[in-house]
C-alpha cells in the first residue's frame, strides 16, 4: 500500500500563554487529522515539495488536544508548553502521512488527489480534458480543466458534474451549453 502526504493546516499566531497554537486549516476533515494522538510533521512552507522524503522536516509532533474558539481550531502538540515554543512554529505546514487508498468520511465527497488526472467528459461522453487541479473557494470548489486551447474553470457542484467515477477515471459534465467554450473569444 502506497502513503501520500497531505498538508492539513498552517500554523498560526499562538493563543496564550501554554502554547495552544491557531490553525489555519486545509482540510475539510479536521476532527479526523487533528485528533488527540493524531502525528504531523512540521514542515517549512517555502520549500514544500510532494513527498516528505524531500521536504525539511522540522520535526514530527503529536496532538494533545483540539478546541474551537471564535471560529477557529486550537491545538496543543506535545512538548509545546509555552506562548515562546508555540511562536517559534508560526508558518510551518502541518502534513500527514495518508495511505493512498484512505477514503473521506462522508460519502460522495473526494480528496483532490483522487480527482486530479481524471479524464473530463462531455455529457455525450466525449472526452474534453483532463482535471488539472481543485480550487478551494469559500462558496464551493473549481475543478481546473485542461482543455485543447486552454484551461477552464468548473464549478464542482453535482448539478454541472453529476457523474465522478474514479474506478473507470474519469467524470462526466452535465449538458450545459459553454461550460467549457473560452470567454474571450
Amino acid at each position: 500500500m502506497t502513503a501520500v502526504d497531505v498538508v492539513v493546516g498552517r500554523v498560526g499566531r499562538p493563543h496564550g500563554v501554554r502554547g495552544e497554537l491557531s490553525i489555519e486549516l486545509r482540510t475539510d476533515e479536521p476532527t479526523r487529522r487533528f485528533a488527540p494522538g493524531a502525528m504531523l510533521h512540521l514542515v517549512r512552507s517555502a520549500a514544500a515539495r510532494p513527498g516528505l522524503d524531500r521536504w525539511p522536516v522540522e520535526r514530527t509532533v503529536t496532538v494533545v488536544s483540539t478546541r474551537w474558539h471564535q471560529g477557529r481550531m486550537l491545538v496543543r502538540l506535545d512538548g509545546v508548553d509555552d506562548r515562546d515554543a508555540a511562536e517559534a512554529l508560526r508558518g510551518l505546514l502541518l502534513v500527514v502521512r495518508v495511505e493512498e487508498d484512505e477514503e473521506p468520511e462522508e460519502p460522495g465527497e473526494y480528496y483532490d488527489r483522487q480527482l486530479v488526472g481524471l479524464a473530463v467528459l462531455d455529457a455525450a461522453g466525449q472526452r474534453a480534458g483532463t482535471v488539472r487541479a481543485v480550487v478551494h473557494l469559500p462558496a464551493h470548489d473549481l475543478l481546473e480543466v485542461d482543455v485543447e486551447d486552454g484551461r477552464r474553470l468548473v464549478p464542482f457542484v453535482e448539478a454541472l458534474v453529476p457523474e465522478v467515477d474514479l474506478a473507470a477515471g474519469h467524470l462526466r459534465l452535465a449538458d450545459v451549453e459553454g461550460l467549457l467554450d473560452d470567454l474571450e473569444g
